[in-house]
């Protein structure tokens, strides 16, 4: 690979520093982001042209108190009831939204929530993303784990409980390629009765590959929707390619995954339209794959190396609630997850009201399970985290803190006949 050198070395050489600066300050010397690299797949699809349709024209401002009112009377919710419900208009009725949330998960998904937990098992990364702590110029101590190891952590996770397993790797395929990833499916298979996938967007064919060794879902995380930030955001590598990117669920589904999982990480650019953007693209391909289980996440940026470069822009608690109340209203079947970036607080909350799905027992580091699970200590070597959680609870704890605020927690819904 052409940047693979980076992220082994202690320190950047001269070259390649030169080679960030020209990066970082002259845009002409990127890849055209929204031009395909070799080898990846083109499919034809409708679903970004009427996604960046419906975005590019969303202006919020334009709404107000009566159309909120209107959208919350609606007894189904419109695309324009849901502008309304995101706009700034909204805010005061965030009480109400929260009560027409909650009775539409009550109605679909009872009093029950959903546990997993993330595993990491390489933090190698070959694209430049300035606000990710796995990118491939950051000095961390990089990791990738082999068959053995990875049978050992997720020995160490399904012995606690924990049913279900979303396996993630750094943005790598020459440290990560489909088959170690395909081999770890298959490890995972043999401990948990779910397994999802959060690595770098593949073809169709290697997405059925991944199905046939026992990936369920994938989880794609857009970033954001905002074609132009994202080129700002994303200065080298595969995911520079922002069409590739957003076309990646519909391909898994194409490959036979059972389910898909969308996310913009709000902050990057106008959280408003981000998170516009992130439902109408489950919206729309719900209808082109009904038969499909979808779902939503809506990560804040957190702490992490290089937020001093990207400006981020605030998202605070009560917006986020209004998203996660407005999803819920606009997508009543679409499951929500809310990951241990938020406070436990917020997360005991929010099940209540709008989301039906949260992580426990997380680390995004690599290697660490033994230590964090058992409170074991060992000598091996680890891998740095991605970014930092808020959360530190264990499954355990999360199980009974679930079940006390009147939950049924739930580890698996899925039997395989």
């Amino acid at each position: 690979m052409e940047n693979q050198f980076f992220v082994d070395s202690e320190y950047l050489s001269p070259a390649a520093l030169e080679k960030k600066h020209r990066l970082e300050t002259d845009p002409s010397s990127r890849k055209n982001h929204m031009e395909y690299l070799p080898g990846m797949e083109i499919i034809e699809s409708d679903v970004c042209r009427q996604v960046l349709s419906q975005m590019d024209s969303f202006d919020y401002s334009n709404y107000t108190a009566r159309d909120v009112r209107a959208a919350l009377d609606h007894e189904t919710c419109s695309v324009e009831d849901f502008k309304a419900l995101l706009s700034p208009a909204a805010e005061p009725f965030l009480e109400e939204m929260a009560q027409k949330a909650r009775m539409e998960t009550s109605k679909h998904f009872g009093n029950t929530v959903y546990l997993f937990t993330p595993l990491y098992i390489a933090n190698y990364c070959e694209n430049y993303c300035v606000y990710c702590g796995f990118n491939c110029y950051n000095h961390i101590n990089r990791m990738k784990l082999n068959m053995e190891q990875i049978e050992h952590e997720m020995k160490v996770i399904a012995d606690s409980g924990m049913e279900e397993i979303l396996i993630l790797t750094g943005e790598s395929r020459a440290q990560s390629d489909v088959q170690y990833i395909g081999e770890a499916c298959k490890l995972a298979r043999k401990y948990f009765r779910m397994v999802g996938l959060e690595i770098y967007p593949v073809n169709t064919d290697e997405y059925q590959y991944l199905h046939e060794c026992g990936a369920d879902y994938v989880t794609v995380f857009q970033e954001t929707y905002d074609a132009d930030k994202y080129e700002t955001l994303h200065l080298f590598g595969h995911k520079r390619v922002w069409p590739y990117r957003f076309d990646a669920q519909e391909r898994a589904l194409r490959g036979g995954m059972r389910g898909v999982a969308f996310s913009a990480l709000l902050g990057l650019s106008d959280f408003r339209k981000d998170a516009l953007a992130s439902a109408l693209h489950v919206y729309y391909l719900q209808r082109k794959y009904p038969h499909a289980e979808m779902s939503l996440s809506c990560p804040r940026l957190r702490p992490i190396i290089n937020n001093d470069k990207i400006n981020p822009l605030d998202v605070g608690e009560k917006q986020l609630c209004q998203i996660l109340c407005a999803y819920r209203i606009f997508l009543p079947f679409v499951g929500i997850t809310v990951s241990s970036r938020e406070s436990a607080e917020f997360r005991n909350g929010i099940v209540k009201i709008a989301a039906t799905k949260v992580s426990a027992g997380v680390s995004t580091g690599i290697g660490d399970h033994e230590s964090k699970y058992t409170g074991k200590e060992d000598d091996a070597v680890k891998g740095d985290e991605q970014f930092e959680i808020d959360d530190n609870r264990s499954f355990e704890t999360m199980y009974k803190d679930m079940s006390g605020e009147g939950l049924q927690p739930v580890l698996n819904d899925y039997v395989y006949v």
